[in-house]
């Protein structure tokens, strides 16, 4: 048999021959290291390996510790299970109803158009407003329906400008072919018009061909023009991805690492009250507008955005191109109906109440930076996890049409059936409850490493990293964690990562804190391929891209990532969370160690 052949075959069963295999490999550990941290260990590789491999669906590899850990007797059952529905889990889980809520009528549609129509339409100001209306929608919604609800409006205002994108691609090709290229891109642009979606066929392409057909440019300024739009093109399918991983970072609900932070901290330090929903969002959401301002940067520029059409006007053929564009977002937004019209429903206006009053009453819970309505309570017992979900309760219970005492008093009006906000049927659809087994996963493991000593046995093999300074250590462990990442689920990442990082900054007398949130922000830059995260696996899917656009523009974001978190978390980050000592909070962490001097970073 041939090696090809035989290759071919062992990939269609890789996944068996790794769950297979993969037991026999690490089997030493069991008997060469000692008894509980070894067979601690051993479990956590295998979880490792079975999460960046994929040989079992994630959700299935989260649950392996239900059935390896009491039965290898490191912890109880007892102990274990309930670290699968944490109060971390609870808010997670509302902020997952309230964006199912948003999706369900509508108003993520509407905060998009507007963003768009406010933005402007020359190409760097427009990838500008996507990246801009992808964060803050992805800071509530999954980063995942983010992408898939962006990537349809961006193709129809692309298509807007520049017209088919198959003739654009044969645009580009070779002179000698330009002129069939044109003319069957253009044959297929027009018999294709009656099957694509309905925000492509707003704007009429009359007259367009024989604009083409007029065209006083030489073949070379055709070529040339076409290339431009193609990488202006990519430049607004990479942005979107991107954007919707950096405005994940921003709000403890908006990707699942920052919560698996959180009840990682409340394992390891149950002292730690530092970080909640709005201190993280006082942190985190002007970090993302740095990165995403150097981020848009980067993109406009590669991409071929900005140029000195954003500063003067020019009437030309993109002016025109651009004005469809604008044309095509503005009546879009028509479409939906003025914010004082029958169209925008009652069912909107109170989603839109109901969105803003869940965000703000979590950001000041308890801010830190000053007193929140927390204190009207008894201290402890009112968590961000108390308040979600006291809202999203709510939306299962307001009816979606208003009120209207008429009705009761018309005994000739019709009855029509009440119908709440959302209903459960929609909510159980909408939450991926492999994700929220995947956090359960994380925290039992993060317990088992505890209850093992596993996580003090590693922190004493990392005692040699003392001698590297605390801030040279964190932006190794931040590049280290967004490389790794690249290849596996963030989520699984930053399960793995975390009780090491906690133990590291223990041994070193750092503030776990200045490596950890770093660290956890870092799981969310994964930029350079299309397997990094689904959001850039969609929009790879939409065929328009290549890996090398990816990787390309994907190294310098992970670099600017880089050193944006780096800038935060020495600047504003050390001030918030006094970072430049090591907090009496961190010490149960390790009960042998009884001093431990404070550290300036």
């Amino acid at each position: 048999m041939k090696l090809s052949v035989l290759s071919k075959k062992l990939w269609c069963v890789h996944k068996p021959l790794v769950l297979l295999i993969t037991p026999l490999v690490f089997s030493p550990l069991l008997v060469t290291l000692p008894e509980k941290e070894g067979r601690c260990l051993y479990v956590v590789v295998l979880m490792a390996t079975f999460w960046c491999s994929e040989a079992l669906p994630l959700a299935v590899t989260a649950m392996l510790p239900i059935c390896l850990f009491p039965t290898l007797g490191i912890i109880t059952s007892k102990k274990l299970c309930p670290q699968y529905f944490l109060e971390t889990n609870f808010l997670f889980l509302s902020g997952l109803v309230m964006a199912s809520s948003i999706e369900e009528w509508g108003l993520h549609r509407r905060i998009a158009l507007k963003v768009l129509s406010l933005a402007g339409v020359k190409p760097a100001w427009l990838i500008l407003g996507m990246m801009m209306t992808s964060s803050f929608l992805s800071m509530w919604l999954s980063n995942t329906a983010t992408t898939a609800m962006m990537l349809p409006i961006a193709n129809a205002i692309l298509e807007s400008l520049f017209g088919d994108l198959e003739s654009l691609k044969r645009k580009c090709k070779s002179i000698k072919d330009r002129d069939d290229g044109i003319a069957i891109g253009q044959s297929n642009r027009m018999d294709s018009l009656p099957s694509v979606s309905s925000e492509k066929q707003i704007l009429s392409l009359d007259g367009m061909d024989a604009a083409e057909q007029n065209d006083s440019r030489t073949a070379e300024e055709i070529q040339s023009e076409a290339e431009y739009q193609m990488r202006v093109w990519k430049g607004f399918l990479i942005c979107i991805p991107y954007a919707a991983s950096i405005g994940g970072t921003a709000t403890l609900t908006g990707t699942a690492p920052n919560l698996i932070l959180i009840g990682q901290l409340k394992n390891y330090f149950p002292e730690c009250d530092l970080i909640n929903f709005g201190s993280w969002f006082a942190f985190a959401f002007p970090l993302m507008l740095l990165f995403l301002l150097l981020g848009w940067l980067w993109i406009a520029f590669i991409h071929g955005g900005l140029n000195t059409r954003l500063c003067f006007k020019k009437h030309d053929q993109r002016a025109n191109q651009e004005a469809q564009a604008r044309a095509l977002i503005e009546e879009d937004y028509r479409k939906l109906g003025p914010l004082n019209s029958f169209h925008f429903s009652f069912a909107e206006a109170a989603i839109s109440f109901f969105f803003v009053l869940y965000a703000v009453l979590l950001f000041t819970r308890d801010p830190k930076f000053f007193t929140g309505w927390s204190v009207f309570f008894k201290k402890g017992y009112v968590s961000d996890a108390v308040t979600g979900v006291i809202i999203v309760s709510i939306l299962f219970f307001f009816p979606s049409q208003k009120p209207s005492l008429s009705w009761w008093l018309d005994p000739k009006a019709s009855n029509v059936p009440y119908v709440p906000l959302l209903s459960w049927k929609k909510a159980q659809e909408s939450v991926p409850w492999n994700i929220i087994l995947l956090l359960g996963g994380g925290f039992a493991m993060a317990q088992a490493c505890e209850e093992s000593g596993l996580a003090s046995w590693i922190g004493d093999h990392l005692q040699p990293l003392a001698k590297v300074p605390p801030a040279a250590a964190m932006m190794l462990i931040t590049a280290f964690v967004a490389c790794f990442t690249e290849f596996a689920s963030n989520t699984a990442t930053i399960i793995i990562f975390l009780p090491v990082i906690a133990e590291l900054a223990f041994h070193v007398s750092v503030n776990p804190l200045y490596f950890m949130i770093p660290a956890t922000v870092g799981s969310s830059y994964a930029f350079m391929l299309p397997v990094s995260t689904p959001p850039n696996s969609i929009a790879f899917a939409s065929g328009h891209l290549m890996v090398k656009d990816m990787v390309k523009t994907g190294v310098v974001m992970n670099i600017l990532g880089l050193l944006s978190v780096t800038l935060a978390i020495n600047t504003w980050g050390k001030t918030m969370f006094n970072l430049d000592t090591y907090p009496d909070w961190a010490r149960p962490l390790n009960q042998t160690i009884v001093h431990m001097p404070n550290v300036t970073l």
